[in-house]
């Protein structure tokens, strides 16, 4: 028997294994891009919870930039409210000169609600 053969009306090449032919098919490459924390939340998001949108995506080799653009609009998000909230509760520079440990305090709070917030409305959507 042959290892490998191309079959002619279709062009598919074929490898034996075992006892059987089995297709050569590969995924056409795709950009690897380096996602970041909101990104990976997403997949873990989708691969748990959306399995069809998930598969759906890795099979049109658009999950990378899917995730990508998630994780840009969920960074964005997350400065903009950091930044408004900060200014809406008088959480200045001149806090953070003044009580270091009262400014801490304060921007993490700001952070946790505004990581709720982006989780909330991006990422597990």
């Amino acid at each position: 028997m042959k290892q490998h053969f191309t079959d002619e009306r279709t062009g598919i090449s074929y490898t034996l294994q075992g006892d059987y032919y089995l297709p050569d098919l590969a995924l056409p490459a795709e950009e690897q891009v380096e996602v970041g924390l909101w990104g990976q939340r997403h997949l873990q998001y989708i691969k748990e919870r959306r399995k069809g949108f998930y598969t759906t995506l890795l099979t049109k080799c658009e999950l990378n930039r899917h995730l990508t653009d998630v994780n840009k609009q969920a960074e964005d998000m997350f400065f903009r409210l950091v930044k408004q909230m900060a200014e809406r509760e008088g959480v200045t520079e001149q806090l953070k000169a003044d009580n270091q440990m009262e400014w801490v305090a304060r921007m993490n709070n700001i952070r946790s609600r505004a990581t709720e917030i982006v989780n909330h409305d991006i990422i597990y959507d």
